[in-house]
């Protein structure tokens, strides 16, 4: 059992690290560019300081991953991998009200580039491995700790070359546990549901060519790429897809309507969507596929009708539903424009329980009583789609305590990202909890 002074020494440190890890800037720009070093350093060395020797895999100069395996006592069992990224998205300081790279401590909060995504998340696990060895505890089962490059970027340079490249590092896990899930959302009533997310939407990012006639712009032209773009985008931006639930989706939206009393319409979960507040935006793209336009590229003066335009289309599809989102697609723009596919990942769902989600459920409720642990689909995707091509079944958990009027998903790749001191101090106990009782 732990002591209120360990417990103490267990969440300063997570506050601690968290900071540490804000204040070296592991910004990655896309397209390869990007560095992990000095975070991952910091990372070995902290693993260190607690007796565990660990690894740094650099995928490309300065794309750095670090792995690490604490021992179980029982070898009979499988391995979990606890996982976490050291890379950020930028963050333009202009916008923000502080620096962001600082950590500074307002309003009882952590804030900083990387303080949700996800430096908190590695900042707990290593307070927490610190803690075990303090302590003298060895968890029943192998824990392979990998904090990942690149997952900002599609994970080119991290889990994706991890995975393919060392998958002998992975050897013998199972399962794992990772970003955005265990966070709660306060409905009605006051009550608390705790989001861990069983499933992910997948990928498919395409550019759209249309060719055409180029021109002076002063002429006639009935064969403008320009236009024909254009016209692609609007009724993509526009088309109004149909609503799809996973058994995911399903299970959530009964607990939904059960925790607030709402009628529960299998066919049209919609009106339920305004029982979780912010957290609609990102739950309302998962009763669904999407696509959404997010690059024009055309022309090069204004008199000259360009030969050829695009644009970028980010598509989101379910699990099961990939051949509609690209069926749909070609069916809106028609015959002759192009579709290249520039990214494509896989969706991904699991089944919402078995031993390891009952250890989640149980380390909530043991630190919220009256919590109510829900799965969800997640809108975007995890490090865990390259583990479960090794076979490992993820879970994102990652516990966090939220205040009812915090917008938690608008702090994702945010200005002025932040998160509650108290939501970390809850966190870091509610997962050295799941940790040893997995």
């Amino acid at each position: 059992m732990t002591s209120p002074s360990e417990v103490s020494t267990l969440e300063s440190e997570a506050v601690t690290i968290c900071q540490d890890l804000i204040r070296i800037p592991s910004v990655n720009y896309g397209e390869g560019r990007g560095d992990e070093r000095a975070v991952a350093e910091y990372v070995v060395a902290s693993l260190k300081e607690a007796g565990i020797i660990a690894s740094i895999f650099e995928s490309a100069s300065n794309r750095c991953n670090v792995i690490a395996r604490i021992k179980g006592t029982d070898s009979s069992r499988s391995g979990i991998v606890v996982h976490g990224h050291i890379d950020v998205v930028p963050a333009n300081a202009a916008d923000w009200s502080v620096d962001p790279f600082a950590a500074e401590i307002k309003d009882g909060m952590i804030w900083g580039r990387g303080a949700v995504d996800m430096k908190n998340v590695d900042a707990m696990i290593l307070a927490i491995v610190r803690e075990w060895s303090r302590t003298g505890y060895t968890p029943s089962r192998d824990i392979v700790l990998a904090f990942f490059a690149d997952e900002e970027a599609g994970m080119t340079y991290g889990s994706r070359w991890m995975t393919a490249n060392h998958p002998e590092v992975f050897l013998g896990c199972t399962e794992a546990i990772s970003e955005v899930g265990g966070f709660s959302v306060t409905v009605a009533g006051n009550k608390r549901l705790y989001f861990i997310e069983a499933a992910q939407k997948g990928i498919h990012w395409m550019k759209l060519t249309a060719l055409g006639r180029a021109g002076h712009g002063s002429m006639m032209n009935e064969e403008n790429a320009l236009t024909a773009i254009s016209e692609a985008v609007a009724k993509i931006g526009k088309h109004q897809w149909p609503q799809r639930y996973t058994k995911t989706v399903k299970i959530l939206f009964e607990k939904i309507a059960q925790a607030t009393g709402k009628p529960f319409n299998p066919t049209d979960l919609r009106p339920l969507l305004k029982e979780i507040g912010p957290t609609e935006r990102m739950i309302g793209a998962t009763l669904q596929n999407t696509a959404n336009p997010t690059m024009l590229e055309a022309g090069y003066k204004a008199n000259v009708i360009p030969g050829s335009a695009s644009a970028v289309i980010d598509g989101r599809f379910l699990p099961g539903y990939e051949a509609e989102l690209n069926e749909t697609i070609r069916s809106i723009i028609g015959p002759d424009i192009t579709i290249e596919t520039i990214s494509r990942d896989i969706a991904l769902e699991v089944d919402f329980e078995g031993d390891l989600v009952e250890a989640m459920c149980s380390a909530i409720l043991k630190h919220d009583p009256e919590g109510i642990p829900v799965p969800y689909l997640m809108s975007g995707g995890t490090d865990n789609k390259a583990l479960s091509e090794l076979g490992i079944i993820g879970y994102g958990f990652s516990p966090l305590r939220l205040p009812a009027d915090l917008d938690f998903m608008a702090l994702f790749h945010g200005v002025d990202e932040r998160v509650p001191i108290a939501g970390l101090h809850f966190g870091v106990n509610v997962l050295k909890d799941f940790l040893e009782n997995c």
